[in-house]
């Protein structure tokens, strides 16, 4: 490995957005530094479950709908 290419690895902190806090490694700023998050685990719809927008019918009756005269004849 050559030396003096990587980046520092030290300790920081970290606060969500609820004022929890715990410790991490990291390359951010320097050591001791804190990295203050906007959306964490807590508080993002991705993990929460958030508002979801759903479409009347969904895609595929959307599409179905849209197609309805075309196809093949019998």
């Amino acid at each position: 490995m050559k030396q003096g290419i990587h980046p520092d690895y030290h300790e920081i902190t970290i606060v969500q957005t609820d004022g929890s806090t715990y410790k991490t490694r990291s390359t951010y700023g320097k050591a001791g530094d804190t990295m203050t998050l906007d959306i964490d685990p807590k508080v993002h719809p991705a993990w929460t479950g958030g508002t979801q927008r759903f479409t009347e019918g969904g895609q595929v009756a959307k599409f179905n709908k849209r197609f309805e005269g075309f196809g093949l004849k019998k």
